[in-house]
């Protein structure tokens, strides 16, 4: 869970989930929604794909990246959980 939170501290590689929210999308096509060189983006898809953010499937000369929204679900019920401790006074 570090790992995702870690991710998802970076503003980039919250607009690419953002992007891939909408669609599946090959590097090339995430990396043209940037003013960044193609490593840059490689480097942001490594640590989405190492926090388990993203998935990504070789289709051809291409590789495909996708949202991973199991993940996600964890992170959401992890922070509804923190907040419901929190609000009772459990956290210390």
């Amino acid at each position: 869970m570090n790992d995702a939170f870690k991710a998802l501290s970076d503003p980039s590689r919250r607009k690419i989930l953002n992007l891939l929210k909408k669609n599946e999308l090959s590097a090339g096509e995430i990396a043209d929604h940037f003013n960044m060189t193609k490593p840059s983006i490689s480097h942001h898809l490594n640590l989405l794909k190492q926090a388990n953010l993203v998935d990504s499937e070789k289709k051809g000369q291409q590789i495909i990246y996708s949202i991973n929204t199991s993940v996600f679900e964890d992170v959401v019920t992890w922070f509804m959980d923190f907040l419901t401790k929190e609000e009772k006074g459990q956290m210390k």
